[in-house]
Formats: C-alpha cells, structure tokens, sequence
C-alpha cells in the first residue's frame, strides 16, 4: 500500500456468521481484509438461493473494488467536494459498484431474478472509521461503556419512528421490523449511505445482520460485549447463541472490531508542510 502501512496488530477482528434455527439455508455473506482494515456484511434475499448470490457478489465485489481504490496511489486524502475522506470515497463507490453487478446479474439470470442484499461495510483509516450501509443490517460501537447504533436501519419501521407514529420502544416489539426501503441489487443505483467518526484505542465495533437485533434487545447486546470482550471470538459465540436461544428465525452475523493502538497514516513531506499554514 502506498500510505497506510498493514493494520495487523493494531485492530483485533473476529467474524461468525450462523444459519440459525428457522431457516434452511444462510443467505448472509461476510468478509474481512485485516491488512486494510475493512470489513463486509451482507444479508440476502428473495428466491431460492438468489439471496446468497447477492450477498456473495457484493461481499467479493467489496472487497476487490475497495482493495484496489485504496492501493491506488492519490495526491489528497480528503475530497475537496464532500469533505470525506478518500477512504470514505474508495467504499461509497466500491458498494454502488457491486449493486449495478447484483442488479445485472438478477436481470439477466431468471433464477435470481428479484434478488438483493442489505449491507454494511467499515474501513478502518488513519484513526478513523468509514461505515457505509445499505438497508437494515447495523453498525454499532462500544465505548468507555456508551453503546451506540451508528446506523439507522433503511426500513418501513424506522420512517414511522421518524415521523412520530412509533416510538422506539414500541419499534421493538413490531412485527414488521423487516421491511427495507433500500437494498443492492433492486434498481439499478442505490443511495449509499455514508458516514465517518474518529476512533479511540479500546473501541469496539459490531457489525451484524439483523438476524441478532431481531432477537437481541441492544442491552443485551450490550453487556455480551462488555462481559466478554476478554475475546472478540467469544464475543460472537455468545451474541450468536444468544440469537439462537430466543428464537433464532433469521441467518445471524457477526463481526466484530477492537481498537488496539493508534494507526495514524504517515503524512508524506508536501502534507506535512501544507498542514502548517492551515
């Protein structure tokens, strides 16, 4: 890579992804690059096996598209247009990218037709984080013991929260929790969503499908991670057979991301002079 040197060492991973106790068949995909620190998950759906081509074509198309925009080699780290870092940029584009693959792939195979996948996806970069998502599967992130949801699902659900005809505790206990307004591979663009925050060393950060908040009340969630973070790996058992001791009547994923130590990229000398007259 030409800036940011491998995040081995400096950010724990830990992924798990399980077909659950309903369901015959796991439609979820999920991905990791350590090196790059970038992590894809995705949950599929509609027809007979269509779900898991789609949530396999946007976790491959991710991680190859997101891989080459990050090697390759650019003058700013930051679009002078949006304000997001270049990061944020290279997976907005990756995602857009597998969505028109997943929606090429449905129109021109009749088994799949009808085909999509939510998705979230994260790339760690120069002490920050780019989470960007698609539909309802979440982000989350643990902090000095404040655990927060960094995504807002893209649902049915979640727009009658916003307008005031639910609250979200009565949200909690829909039955409609899993109608999506927008997902890869319907249509041929997609709105990705696209955020970026700073990172601290001991953070951790959930990535899941919705197979585990549909049967884990985020408290829960909460104190698995809290109680367990001793292992990232055992922290996913757990959060899993939670899923599947109330129920488990979707596919669950889990990944999972600790903040070991500061990875701050090396500024080249013209980044360096530059930042002095700012």
């Amino acid at each position: 890579m030409s800036k940011n040197k491998s995040l081995r060492g400096k950010i724990q991973f830990s992924e798990l992804t399980d077909t659950g106790m309903v369901r015959e068949h796991n439609e979820d995909a999920i991905g990791t690059n350590q090196d790059l620190g970038l992590m894809v998950l995705a949950d599929g759906m509609g027809g007979y096996n269509a779900g898991e081509v789609a949530s396999g074509i946007a976790v491959q198309n991710i991680l190859e598209l997101a891989a080459e925009g990050a090697t390759r080699e650019q003058r700013n780290d930051i679009d002078p247009n949006t304000g997001h870092m270049r990061q944020t940029i290279v997976l907005r584009d990756a995602v857009a990218r597998a969505n028109k693959n997943i929606y090429q792939t449905a129109q021109s195979q009749t088994h799949c037709e009808g085909m999509g996948t939510t998705l979230v996806a994260a790339m760690f970069y120069d002490d920050r984080i780019s989470i960007a998502h698609v539909g309802d599967s979440r982000a989350y992130r643990l902090r000095n013991e404040k655990f927060e949801q960094l995504t807002m699902d893209h649902s049915l659900l979640q727009e009658l929260v916003d307008r005031g005809f639910y609250s979200e505790e009565e949200a909690q206990r829909s039955t409609n929790r899993n109608y999506v307004t927008r997902a890869l591979g319907v249509e041929a663009t997609v709105e990705v969503e696209v955020q970026e925050y700073e990172v601290q060393p001991g953070d951790i950060y959930l990535l899941c499908s919705d197979g585990l908040p549909d049967m884990v009340e985020d408290e829960d969630i909460h104190l698995t991670i809290s109680t367990f973070n001793a292992s990232l790996d055992v922290v996913g058992q757990q959060l899993v057979q939670v899923a599947n001791d109330n129920g488990g009547r979707d596919n669950v994923s889990v990944m999972l991301a600790q903040v070991l130590d500061s990875f701050a990229a090396k500024q080249g000398l013209l980044a360096r002079i530059t930042s002095m007259f700012r």
